[in-house]
């Protein structure tokens, strides 16, 4: 097999923290880096710090971070030897591994085959079943035209149900519905809608959960039958679908509930040979876990992971994709202590208009167990083109109370003068009670924002 030394030369293909944090994991394996960045974004960090930068294209991400030929002849000219992808733009984008890979250059992250597997939710749940992962009841495939057996299925799942598009992602095309009289209607709405949005009709049903958590599960697999976990993470404390803070463990999860799940999850990346740092995402509700889908690739949230078990996920997405063997085994995996997240974004607090404009003073939190991923510094400015997230704030400590004191801290040392941020929201919820006590669901947020209006 392949040693490490057969990736010399990486592509950024992304922007922001993301890009200075795979720059980094880079530079600690001794690999040089290609920062690939639109007009707009000259003056990033990681721009500065790269070996090579090369511009590809105007602000719009459609003509820069989106642009597949323009990424491709960038790592084409800087005689590059892998592209890395990041989060969000082309990183779920089969197309976009499989043009990687045809070109000659390594993908970081799972074949084109994985990621259109895991992309249609439809394959994936039944990719799933197959691994015996659980998942939400539903109808385990797409909706045909018959009315009567349609109504028989979701009789047979029990109301309240949610009617989803196939093809959908980002919380759109999803319909509840809590009456069987409501249901044909509500199909008939939920097609159209799929059909406008992603040129693809087909949708599915599940049962609707009313107060589920979403819990996570990090997974690595080297492609090659080796897979391990490194144990979940809450994300329930959204906004819009949007998370907004997470953690690491989830709070409350019975010790012998989390170790089947993990296990499951792992037997599954076994089965379809996954490659690469991928995760598990659950709806949690009433001690049990339903799978709704796989993301294939590095997540926002990762580094709470990462302080929790102590490893460098992005160097370890690195390694795999050079061809090496996992290290790790199961056994290697211990969890120590607790660690949060909060998304820094660049909006305000209250309305979450984003804040473009240039950062007058930043001044960044320190002391024990603290952690900050952020591209921003004194005078740069944040494009209004792109995400809001400007930086993600991360806190560790011995139990979870330490590690909300320390985050408690930290965002009371934090200093963003310029734009404005949503600081004061993490401040507040840093506070609340409820998040306190853990174990909020996926609605709290949206409720508790709802009820200051």
């Amino acid at each position: 097999m392949a040693t490490g030394n057969m990736i010399k030369k990486v592509v950024i293909a992304n922007r922001g923290e993301i890009a200075l944090r795979v720059l980094r994991a880079c530079r600690e394996l001794g690999i040089k880096t290609v920062a690939l960045h639109s007009t707009a974004d000259s003056n990033l960090m990681h721009v500065k710090l790269a070996d090579e930068s090369v511009c590809i294209g105007p602000a719009p991400a459609a003509q820069s971070y989106l642009n597949i030929p323009a990424i491709i002849s960038a790592a084409e000219i800087t005689d590059a030897t892998a592209i890395h992808p990041g989060y969000g733009f082309l990183s779920e984008n089969a197309d976009f591994a499989e043009r990687v890979e045809q070109s000659g250059f390594i993908f970081i992250g799972p074949t084109a085959e994985t990621i259109r597997l895991m992309g249609d939710k439809v394959s994936a749940i039944n990719a799933m079943r197959k691994a015996n992962v659980p998942c939400v009841p539903g109808s385990n495939g797409v909706l045909g035209d018959d009315d009567a057996e349609n109504l028989r299925l979701a009789r047979e799942i029990g109301f309240p149900i949610i009617i989803k598009a196939a093809a959908g992602g980002g919380g759109r095309g999803m319909r509840v519905v809590h009456k069987e009289e409501e249901l044909l209607n509500a199909l008939a709405l939920t097609r159209t809608e799929a059909g406008a949005a992603f040129g693809n009709s087909n949708v599915y049903m599940e049962k609707f959960l009313e107060n589920p958590r979403h819990i996570e599960i990090q997974v690595l697999g080297d492609g090659q039958g080796n897979a391990i976990h490194l144990g979940e993470r809450d994300c329930s404390m959204q906004r819009r679908h949007q998370k907004v803070l997470e953690e690491a463990p989830a709070p409350g999860i019975d010790p012998e509930l989390r170790k089947e799940i993990g296990q499951r999850c792992v037997q599954a990346c076994q089965e379809i040979k996954y490659r690469g740092a991928g995760t598990f995402e659950f709806l949690y509700q009433d001690g049990k876990f339903y799978f709704i889908e796989m993301n294939t690739r590095i997540q926002v949230e990762h580094p709470v992971t990462e302080l929790i078990t102590g490893i460098d996920l992005v160097k370890e997405q690195l390694k795999i994709a050079a061809g090496e063997k996992l290290t790790l085994t199961q056994d290697d995996i211990i969890i120590n202590g607790h660690a949060i997240e909060c998304r820094i974004n660049a909006e305000d607090p209250r309305n979450f208009m984003p804040s473009p404009g240039t950062i007058s003073v930043f001044h960044a939190p320190g002391g024990p167990g603290v952690r900050i991923d952020s591209h921003i510094y004194s005078s740069y400015t944040v494009p209004p083109n792109y995400d809001s997230l400007i930086g993600k704030l991360i806190a560790h400590g011995a139990d979870r109370t330490a590690a909300i004191n320390r985050m408690r801290n930290a965002l009371d040392e934090i200093v963003i003068e310029g734009i404005v941020t949503n600081v004061p929201l993490h401040q507040d919820l840093v506070r609340d009670s409820n998040f306190q006590n853990g174990g909020t669901s996926i609605h709290y947020l949206e409720k508790k924002l709802a009820h200051k209006e």
